[in-house]
């Protein structure tokens, strides 16, 4: 006879206990004693209780090659699924290290296929918690062709649905290229790195002794390389920055963003940026507290903290709605621009783009870097991402001046003729192709060489100049500036016209897509 009802419930109960013990008590408890969380203790922090679904539990790998006929791996070495976070639905595939390494085969991939394909056909964003030696090198080319497979869907689904990388673990060779092909990348101090080739290979070909850390570490890539957006000090504190980021964030480009209760005001004025500017157009101030102070409860979320500090990024919230922001600091290299901070602000401004975030700008630029370095390394080519990248979005963009807005970096920081909407201008504002003195050096150079006191010369007419040009009514004037508002006010202006362009459709040209400056 076969077996009863009862026993076959009673075999199912056990298979699912049985894989969902992982690598066995030993290989837990060593992740624990790595200060990691294991790939399941990830999944029940990241989803709201109970909510999460797990798919493809029973998925086992089908290769005999060197010995893995006879190796047990649970789950096939990652966990698939999907729950809630804060009641809204995400895809997740979380790695388990304790199973064989966390190492992806064939199915190991396949099962990471399949929940990214329910999360593209669901339109809801995916989020992938890495932790793997790498490639199960007993599988062979398969394995390549598995991570083949998850660099075409996170290709595809770019711009569809967000997709966030949380690097909880070593991420190595061909493994990095997904995290890099998503959104958001998230790393934990010293328990995570990432690098095509590790430090062993790196001393064998180039004869350089370097640690784990220093080459592949989260500080190393979220402040020398830009691949890390966010560092986290512990399992804990990434899964909760992404449960973070993923509030303001829609679920896909078709989904209406997510707002929540504003417990700020609509008529709130902002009487500290009056006071914020120095009198002295040399001096530095803290951009993010110019942000801070226009956002709702003076809350903002900032990716690339550590990367190309001369600009910010953030996202916030106005009267509960997400608003992404770029943003010179001024406290960094004067905020000028260069070949990472291009990068940085382009790349932000495309995802706000593709998922419908309305985009404000804080200018405060005396323009972009001089010198070999910075032109050797492209400069041109990088500083036009950012042109193009403002010139391409089709969300409301609101540009607010402080003060300098200098030469090509006037163009470069959400211009009107590159699209605009309006553009504001406080009082201490300075518009022109350049700063006073290297304006008059140039256009009165022969006066100045004549004069008999060259100097006081220099400084009268440079008076004269700035006068006429440094402040935010020549361009004013041209419409060019459409309003010059108090800085108290800046809040306030933003809401009326976020309010105003909340029905802003555009459509461009009908094309395959754009060839931005890569």
């Amino acid at each position: 006879m076969g077996k009863t009802t009862s026993e076959k419930i009673g075999d199912l109960i056990e298979r699912k206990t049985r894989l969902v013990t992982m690598g066995g008590e030993k290989m837990v408890q060593k992740q624990h004693e790595q200060g990691k969380l294991t790939a399941r203790e990830r999944i029940d922090r990241l989803f709201d209780p109970g909510s999460f679904q797990e798919t493809q539990l029973f998925v086992k790998h089908r290769s005999t090659l060197f010995g893995l006929g006879e190796k047990e791996i649970n789950a096939d070495g990652v966990v698939t699924g999907f729950g809630r976070v804060n009641g809204r639905v995400v895809f997740a595939a979380s790695q388990d290290f304790t199973s064989a390494g966390g190492s992806l085969g064939e199915m190991h991939a396949q099962k990471i296929w399949k929940v990214m394909d329910m999360a593209v056909d669901a339109r809801k964003p995916f989020v992938a918690i890495n932790d793997s030696g790498g490639a199960r090198i007993q599988e062979g080319i398969t394995a390549l062709q598995g991570y083949s497979g998850i660099f075409y869907r996170n290709s595809i689904a770019s711009g569809y649905i967000p997709q966030i990388s949380a690097v909880m673990g070593p991420t190595a060779g061909g493994a990095v290229y997904s995290p890099a092909l998503t959104d958001w990348v998230f790393m934990v101090k010293n328990t995570s790195y990432m690098y095509l080739t590790g430090p062993d290979v790196v001393k064998a070909v180039i004869a350089e002794e370097v640690s784990h850390e220093d080459l592949g570490g989260a500080m190393a890539h979220a402040a020398k390389s830009g691949v890390c957006h966010f560092v986290a000090e512990n399992d804990e504190n990434c899964i909760a920055r992404v449960k973070n980021l993923l509030s303001y964030l829609p679920d896909s480009c078709h989904s209406p963003l997510p707002v929540i209760p504003c417990t700020d005001s609509a008529e709130r004025e902002c009487p500290e940026l009056d006071t914020i500017m120095p009198d002295k157009a040399n001096r530095s101030y803290d951009m993010k507290k110019v942000i801070a102070s226009v956002a709702d409860n003076n809350e903002l979320f900032e990716p690339h903290e550590f990367w190309a500090k001369n600009m910010v990024v953030a996202f916030i919230r106005i009267m509960g709605s997400p608003v992404g922001v770029i943003a010179n600091n001024p406290r960094f290299f004067a905020g000028v621009l260069d070949v990472n901070s291009s990068d940085k602000a382009a790349r932000f401004i495309r995802f706000c783009d593709a998922f419908n975030i309305p985009i404000l700008t804080f200018t405060d630029v005396p323009g972009f870097i001089p010198g070999t370095q910075q032109e050797w390394s492209g400069v041109i080519r990088h500083g036009a991402k950012l042109l193009h990248a403002y010139s391409e979005a089709t969300v409301t963009k609101i540009n607010v001046v402080t003060r300098k807005s200098y030469g090509g970096g006037y163009n470069a920081m959400c211009s009107k003729a590159v699209g605009a909407d309006y553009v504001m201008a406080w009082p201490s504002a300075e518009i022109a192709v350049m700063g006073a003195e290297g304006a008059c050096n140039i256009i009165y150079r022969r006066e100045i060489a004549g004069a008999a006191e060259p100097a006081a010369k220099r400084a009268e007419l440079a008076a004269a100049y700035e006068e006429q040009f440094n402040n935010p009514y020549f361009a004013a004037t041209l419409g060019i500036v459409d309003e010059v508002i108090l800085p108290r006010e800046t809040r306030k202006k933003v809401i009326a016209l976020l309010a105003a362009f909340k029905d802003k459709r555009q459509t461009r040209l009908v094309k395959k897509h754009n060839n931005i400056p890569l």
